[in-house]
């Protein structure tokens, strides 16, 4: 890095660190501390919800994403605007009618505290988890760029995030992650057309879109019918609808947002904005990386992109067998950009695709994803211990090496940013959860002031708890998806507890508290034994249809309950 990244990157994070902490200081009440006193504007409620679910890991695994897999993942994200319209015109009226602080207070309220209780503790373990993971995303960038230690960048970077957001509350969440989001849709917009200007002068941009397709990284729809399959049209439209739902309908980190508009109709307008931004944003994210992946057809590409994997076997008994990887995909990066070049010329005359070019293209292709997996045997080979997944990877490998001064700071900022953004967010919806849902709930009247500071102790308990999680994280497949895994498990089960209570008022307390662990049991079993330990990928389960599993269960089981308890009264 040079100076002047160094300068881009500081004035950033620190800009925003101070003015969260000296523009929130000193709220009063319990009301201003976590609903920022119901004043926010709906533009900024839409804001604070994109930012909120746009995390480091999204602009660090997406691009990634698509470099190895393609378009398909933004099928992801189809259920999200039917999600945000249910919300906006089911749960928000709810919420705002009673009066609640968090999303749980209304199970008590419709159930008994037993039912606000489970759903509650379920939030707290698994936006506990995807905290710490949206701290060590970022972490990752840094030690892979400076070399510094990971378990101390992660400390850094947690305290930086809880600093702020342990002194303002919801209204320091709110108003930092204005400049946030700023500062990460300018910089993705900047990098975009940096990688465009890069490609060769005769290659624009309906050449990168031929030269993706025949690679196969433009097929964004696949309407197969196949469980095993983790991204199709169907599993986005239903399971992923329900992951929405019950995220941002549910999760406290999201509800909390909207909380503090100023009116229902505010509130709506903010969800509305993000249903119809969210999209387009991902498909965006995933385009970028499709565009890296068309420079390094024109540019040579490494046989791995995690650089401490490669220090590592180059530096072991494999190095020599690495080193013959390396001369083979030299080999091939020179044939993909003669290949490339010829295709470009024929479409450009022609205006046609050459098959027997798109089978070559095609064929290299193969040959250099098989090259990578032999360098992955040989990286474990080195150290049994290493992970050898590289997607992470390949957006920061770009940025540090290809991007001009000031723009690889502005970058990392972007990176930095979004993971500041979402923690924060996290921190304090589980401060807010821990200290309405568990701690008032239980503890003799105080004043409001004590239940402000409770809150603001809560919120420095959760980040330390958050940067202990970061510090024994590891990557597992890419870290976009083990966050969606990780909200997949438990999301189900408290999404089919809320809409028994706003849809089904036969069923009562008592057999809905029972249905939801009974629920959450099975879908945890389900994970472990058809997609955590199961090795024959035909035989596995897309995790998304665990959201759906978790809904059904948990509506089937308190339904039969519910019919037992009332045939034994």
């Amino acid at each position: 890095m040079e100076i002047i990244d160094w300068i881009v990157l500081s004035t950033t994070l620190f800009f925003i660190v101070l003015y969260g902490a000296l523009k929130t200081k000193g709220s009063a009440t319990v009301k201003d501390y976590l609903l920022d006193n119901n004043e926010t504007p709906w533009f900024t409620v839409g804001v604070s919800v994109m930012a909120t679910q746009a995390s480091a890991i999204t602009f660090l695994s997406t691009p990634g994403q698509a470099y190895h897999d393609g378009m398909g993942f933004v099928q992801f994200y189809f259920g999200l605007p039917i999600a945000m319209i249910v919300i906006a015109y089911t749960f928000i009226p709810i919420y705002h009618r009673l009066k609640v602080y968090t999303a749980y207070e209304y199970l008590e309220q419709r159930f008994n505290v037993q039912t606000r209780t489970l759903a509650s503790i379920l939030f707290l373990i698994q936006r506990g988890l995807g905290t710490g993971i949206t701290i060590y995303a970022p972490s990752i960038i840094l030690s892979a760029l400076l070399g510094w230690n990971l378990t101390l960048l992660n400390i850094i970077i947690g305290i930086l995030v809880i600093v702020y957001t342990v002194t303002g509350g919801t209204k320091a969440v709110n108003v930092t992650q204005k400049q946030q989001m700023f500062v990460i849709l300018s910089g993705m917009m900047i990098t975009f057309f940096v990688i465009l200007g890069y490609l060769p002068e005769d290659v624009d941009f309906s050449n990168v879109l031929h030269i993706a397709g025949a690679n196969g990284k433009m097929d964004i729809l696949d309407f197969s019918y196949n469980p095993e399959t983790r991204y199709t049209f169907w599993s986005g439209i239903t399971g992923g609808f329900f992951l929405m739902l019950s995220y941002f309908g549910t999760d406290q980190s999201q509800v909390g947002r909207y909380l503090s508009g100023k009116s229902i109709k505010e509130s709506q307008m903010g969800l509305i904005m993000n249903g119809i931004l969210k999209v387009p944003m991902q498909f965006f994210i995933l385009l970028t990386g499709v565009l890296v992946f068309v420079f390094f057809q024109f540019n040579d590409a490494p046989l791995h992109f995690n650089p401490i994997n490669v220090e590592k076997v180059t530096h072991s008994n494999q190095k020599d067998n690495y080193a013959q990887l390396e001369s083979k995909l030299n080999q091939i990066n020179i044939d993909k950009k003669v290949v490339n070049q010829i295709y470009i010329e024929q479409l450009k005359h022609n205006a046609f695709d050459n098959p027997t070019l798109r089978q070559k293209m095609i064929a290299l292709s193969l040959e250099e994803k098989e090259l990578r997996a032999s360098a992955k045997e040989l990286i474990s080979k080195a150290d049994n211990s290493a992970e050898t997944n590289d997607k992470d990877y390949v957006f920061l490998y770009f940025i540090m090496n290809y991007l001009p001064k000031g723009l690889l700071g502005l970058l990392l900022a972007v990176i930095i940013s979004a993971a500041m953004s979402s923690s924060a967010s996290g921190l304090n919806s589980l401060a807010a959860t821990t200290a309405i849902d568990l701690y008032k709930r239980n503890v003799s009247i105080h004043s409001e002031k004590h239940y402000v500071i409770a809150t603001q102790y809560f919120t420095l308990f959760w980040g330390i708890i958050a940067i202990g999680f970061a510090c024994v994280s590891s990557l597992f497949e890419n870290l976009i998806q083990l966050v969606n895994i990780i909200g997949s498990i438990f999301y189900g089960t408290v999404l089919g507890i809320f809409l028994i209570g706003f849809y089904v008022h036969y069923i009562k307390g008592k057999a809905v508290f029972y249905g939801g662990i009974i629920s959450q049991t099975i879908v945890i079993l389900i994970f472990m034994k058809f997609i955590l330990f199961e090795s024959n990928e035909s035989e596995k389960l897309g995790y998304l249809w665990l959201n759906l599993i978790g809904v059904l269960l948990t509506f089937v089981l308190s339904l039969l309950l519910q019919k037992m308890s009332n045939s034994k009264a």
